[in-house]
């Protein structure tokens, strides 16, 4: 058989005359393996040879040789790539040959830059024109900003930043499950859906880097790493204030959050604290503020209140139940009650609409069905907020007790703010803790400035304890925190409306408190000051305008960073002596501070002296007939002799005194004083 397909070969393809003889030796070799082969154990012979890997397909045709053998091409392979993938690279990088690799050569730095500015700007272009059909350059987006130059790194971070707040959608993108990816879906749902998925994982990516450039340590030498470290953050903050309800907000909130821990804020941490500030005051769901907050609870503790007063100043701007304030309730608002009052209304025969018994039953339904998807909708919204901000609330008091208990001196300030001005959310329950908290702070503070004071006296203290106190008193003022206190004890009863006269709260130690406190304080040479982030007095600044005649609402109020000590004792003065119900102030408490505070007047600086006058004016106006026997001798009630420096308001007997310091006022060198006076003295003279 192997001889007749061999002679069969000879006949349809014999082999020429032209053929060399290589061809001829090769063939005859052919034909003799061909007619030795019956005997051999061909099977066999195969399986024992090696196995060899399946090389891959080629894509050239096959073709038929002289000798009528059918044989596959293989490609040829380019020498670079056969070098790669089958040679061994040498040390030194040179060929087989010898020769070197030749390497491109190295652009300057100007022309890198520019260079990779047309790039992003190309690459940007094209992807706002169509994100959906560019979606896939984010990733060369993403290459072009893990460059090792420090400028090109800036110049894709701020890239990526203005192009993700365009694309992102205005809804979060949930992650897919197995069963959405087994799901048929339409050309146009399955084009929608690789493309948010294209966004979530640039962004991610993007968020990713982010992070780790933001945590970079700063080097002495260099520069480069903190203005990276800079406009990293600088485009968290943006972002999150661009867009708080996509994905990875936690991350997001971790790069701000982190800069926060130091006693001493950076200027990267300065634009997170006004990124924060501006998330607060427009979230009006509560979600990401309940978020941060937490995460703030989280970092303050384990700081152990160590942490800068900014920090704490943030929850001054939460929108804790400020949408209910003044125009509706949990309840019930306004708007709904003018509603349905409108649909109450009777109408005439004549201006009824003829209507079908079918079509009224209908028209009832469908009304029904409408009141019962607003009521829905309107109770899962308010269960959701209510929810969320009371977990806020819960977090924000626990931070402001914790301070409290650690007696952290540049915290009181932020603190005793923020209870007065969520006063109206404090539990009945607590409000006589808290009284009794600031109490103990005030004396805290009447005790440590007697100890001050006799050290200075004797000057027998040691100079580590000397260097003790100055540090103390660097960073706390006493009077400022009692003030403080004073504020915050009446804000507190104030909080709770009608409730407070149930209460029987006694604030006769604030009130005395300040009258005792009144007249040294005047006499400070920082009145006017603003103090700085480590609690110095900085710079004299103008005081404001005279408080009015009516309590402000304390959460309509300025931060205590802004305030001076000036304004704190008019906000306490205002406080004791002009409450919403002029009628609960003692006459013997509206003569007693009306003295002191004309006392006062002339000592303070113009511009508090000022002040001091339109709230001499406020307290006449309210409590003339209390005050008049001060000016009317004929009027006295009081007998024995007048004491400005008694510890309360009831052993100052100041009906045994008159107001003399009104003519002093009166030739005051200061022409707003003088009209000042004029105005609460023809308040007097009228009847």
């Amino acid at each position: 058989m192997p001889q007749i397909q061999s002679r069969k070969r000879r006949k349809l393809s014999p082999v020429s005359e032209s053929d060399d003889e290589g061809d001829a030796q090769a063939f005859g070799e052919q034909e003799l393996t061909l007619t030795t082969s019956s005997g051999w154990d061909l099977e066999q012979d195969y399986e024992r040879r090696p196995r060899k890997q399946k090389a891959k397909d080629s894509t050239r045709l096959p073709i038929k040789t002289a000798d009528g053998r059918v044989e596959h091409l293989k490609a040829p392979v380019p020498e670079a790539v056969e070098e790669d993938l089958f040679s061994e690279s040498s040390e030194d990088g040179a060929q087989e040959d010898g020769e070197p690799i030749p390497e491109e050569p190295a652009l300057p730095l100007e022309e890198q830059i520019l260079k990779s500015k047309e790039e992003l700007a190309r690459i940007a272009g094209q992807i706002n024109e169509d994100p959906e059909e560019h979606i896939g350059l984010l990733r060369s987006l993403a290459n072009i900003t893990s460059s090792k130059t420090a400028v090109i790194t800036k110049l894709g971070l701020a890239t990526q930043l203005a192009i993700y707040k365009d694309i992102i959608p205005g809804y979060r993108i949930r992650p897919l499950t197995e069963e959405d990816l087994r799901t048929r879906l339409t050309k146009d749902v399955r084009k929608l859906r690789n493309f948010e998925q294209a966004i979530v994982g640039g962004y991610q990516q993007y968020i990713k880097e982010l992070t780790r450039i933001s945590n970079l340590t700063k080097n002495k030498d260099s520069s480069e790493a903190a203005g990276l470290i800079k406009v990293a953050t600088s485009c968290a903050c943006n972002l999150l204030n661009a867009v708080p309800h996509f994905n990875f907000r936690t991350e997001l909130l971790k790069i701000i959050i982190g800069k926060l821990g130091a006693r001493t804020l950076r200027e990267e941490a300065m634009v997170c604290i006004r990124a924060l500030e501006t998330l607060f005051e427009n979230d009006d769901e509560g979600n990401a503020s309940l978020e941060a907050v937490t995460m703030l609870a989280k970092m303050i503790k384990g700081k152990n209140c160590n942490v800068h007063e900014r920090v704490v100043s943030l929850f001054l701007h939460l929108r804790l139940l400020t949408e209910f304030r003044g125009k509706a309730s949990t309840t019930r608002s306004e708007k709904e009650a003018e509603d349905e009052g409108l649909l109450n209304v009777k109408m005439t025969k004549k201006q009824r609409e003829f209507r079908t018994k079918k079509e009224r039953k209908m028209v009832k339904e469908r009304k029904a069905i409408e009141k019962e998807m607003k009521e829905a909708d309107a109770v899962v919204g308010h269960e959701e907020r209510d929810k969320m901000q009371a977990e806020t609330l819960k977090l924000v008091f626990g931070i402001y007790i914790r301070i409290l208990k650690a007696r952290t001196p540049s915290l009181m300030g932020p603190v005793l703010e923020g209870l007065a001005k969520y006063a109206h959310l404090i539990n009945q329950d607590f409000f006589g803790d808290l009284l009794e908290s600031l109490r103990e702070l005030i004396l805290e503070a009447e005790i440590n400035s007697r100890q001050d004071a006799d050290d200075d006296e004797d000057g027998a203290a040691e100079e580590e304890d000397d260097d003790a106190d100055d540090d103390d008193m660097t960073t706390r003022n006493i009077t400022r925190e009692s003030l403080l206190c004073i504020v915050t004890a009446f804000a507190l009863l104030h909080g709770q409306g009608g409730e407070a006269i149930a209460l029987n709260l006694d604030l006769s130690f604030f009130v005395s408190h300040l009258y005792h406190t009144l007249l040294p304080a005047s006499l400070y040479p920082s009145l006017e000051a603003l103090l700085s982030p480590s609690g110095n007095t900085a710079l004299p600044t103008p005081p404001p305008p005279p408080p009015p005649t009516t309590p402000a609402n304390p959460t309509q109020r300025e931060k205590v960073n802004a305030q001076t000590t000036i304004v704190l004792l008019l906000r306490s003065l205002t406080s004791v002596l002009l409450p919403t119900n002029p009628r609960t102030v003692p006459p013997i408490r509206a003569a007693a501070f009306t003295k002191q505070v004309l006392t006062s007047s002339l000592h303070v600086p113009e511009k508090s002296a000022i002040a001091m006058m339109g709230l001499a004016q406020g307290l006449v106006k309210a409590h003339k007939r209390k005050v008049m026997p001060l000016w009317v001798s004929e009027e006295r009630k009081g007998d024995g002799v007048y004491d400005a420096c008694a510890r309360d308001v009831e052993g100052s007997n100041p009906f045994a005194s008159s107001v003399w310091e009104g003519e002093l006022l009166r030739l005051h060198w200061a022409p707003g004083v003088r009209e000042g006076v004029k105005g609460w003295e023809g308040m007097l003279r009228a009847e």
